[in-house]
């Protein structure tokens, strides 16, 4: 009975990695032999910060219903009395030990990314970034929990082998479920669909990821979310334009339903029993392509690689940039992510500056820091000693590391 039960359990196990190794086979990429995006661009709308309350149409002529900003009304900033939730939810966090008490000394604040191969790739170079920032807190851990692969529907059961990973890494690198209080997600789901129900279904995953995050995690405070950056494919593909685009009416619905009381997504204990995190936007990443938005944001084709829709290592730089900005300006983030928060009245808008900067060499193994810890991961329960080339053989190589590692953890635990 035993060994039919492991080897059940075994066959669980290898069917999900193969999963995760044929599903970018059915969306064929985009072939250039330069290694970048080929494809020409096309626009497909004002993006969220600027449609406002204008109607969104698709760029196939569909008309709506539905109008744009971040938040309520049109706006990109937070309603009044979310923001005041936010900002004590942030005064809230501090370095806590391993039982979830405070410890002011050898304490720690974890953040996870959560996410799917391009949130993975742009937190490690979010990580890359922090890593000579001088400013941020030195109690504060961050660690990439977003995994190749892994999009929204694939983080909604909270026994999904995307969590088995980042409890591994965690446990990894000695830090505990009580210590983790902040969360970024980025995420999507493969493929074309209609509009709204592909962006529903989205957001459906999203409240059942922060649902999971809010069992796992007793003292997750904040989830901050950013939607996808444009894409050069359009209606076929992996995750194409118009979706790519919609991804974020997922995340202001969502961020919505907690600003309007959805009591399955309260945060506000005077209003009743508290259901989940804080919810807000991150940094806002789309733009119309080619079409510089007003803060000068542009997505052009060698931002993204081949397949027109994973970011380049231009792309990574700019997302990241957005997002140590973000954190390192924001009122929710101030009061814990910087070694030394000023006193800052202002609420930051999710833009960037026009100014270009040369890409760091990327690696995906851990780097020491003075000021503070971080982990970057590409695998689950794997830190690679060498990076793997994005080229069809290295992808292959990775993915069979995956397999390798999940068979081996398998033998090991009979």
């Amino acid at each position: 009975m035993q060994k039919q039960l492991n080897f059940s359990k075994f066959i669980s196990i290898l069917l999900s990695v193969l999963v995760f190794v044929i599903t970018p086979f059915f969306h064929a990429p985009v072939q250039a032999q330069s290694g970048i995006c080929q494809a020409e661009f096309q626009s497909v709308a004002l993006p969220l910060t600027e449609l406002g309350s204008q109607e969104y149409t698709r760029m196939d002529g569909q008309a709506t219903g539905f109008s744009g900003g971040l938040y309520p009304n049109g706006k990109n900033t937070r309603p009044a009395a979310h923001e005041k939730l936010g900002i004590a939810a942030a005064k809230s966090i501090q370095a806590l030990d391993q039982t979830g008490k405070p410890d002011s000394r050898r304490g720690k604040i974890v953040m996870i990314s959560i996410g799917m191969s391009n949130a993975n790739y742009e937190f490690e170079t979010f990580l890359q970034n922090a890593h000579s920032d001088e400013d941020i807190n030195p109690h504060l851990v961050l660690i990439n929990g977003a995994l190749p692969g892994q999009t929204s529907d694939r983080w909604v059961d909270p026994a999904a082998p995307a969590w088995l990973a980042l409890s591994e890494t965690l446990t990894r690198y000695e830090v505990a479920p009580p210590q983790v209080q902040v969360a970024w997600i980025k995420e999507t789901q493969t493929g074309a669909g209609d509009f709204p129900a592909k962006a529903r279904a989205v957001e459906a995953d999203l409240k059942a990821i922060v649902h999971n995050l809010f069992a796992a995690y007793p003292n997750i405070k904040i989830v901050y979310f950013s939607s996808r950056i444009y894409s050069y494919t359009y209606f076929h593909g992996l995750s194409p334009e118009p979706n790519a685009y919609e991804t974020g009416f997922s995340v202001k619905w969502l961020i919505e339903k907690q600003i309007n009381g959805d009591p399955t997504l309260n945060n506000d204990p005077v209003h009743g029993e508290v259901t989940a995190p804080f919810l807000s936007w991150g940094p806002y990443l789309w733009a119309d392509g080619e079409n510089a938005r007003a803060d000068g944001l542009q997505w052009l084709p060698e931002d993204l690689t081949n397949d027109c829709t994973h970011p380049s290592a231009s792309g990574r730089q700019k997302v990241a940039g957005m997002l140590l900005t973000f954190l390192k300006t924001d009122t929710t983030s101030l009061p814990w992510f910087l070694k030394n928060p000023p006193v800052q009245d202002k609420l930051y808008l999710p833009l960037i500056s026009t100014a270009t900067v040369t890409p760091p060499e990327l690696t995906p193994v851990p780097i020491p820091s003075r000021a503070f810890q971080f982990v970057a991961t590409l695998t689950p329960g794997i830190v690679l000693s060498t990076p793997i080339p994005e080229t069809s053989g290295g992808f292959l190589s990775q993915w069979w590391l995956v397999l390798s590692a999940w068979i081996q953890r398998f033998l090991g635990q009979r």
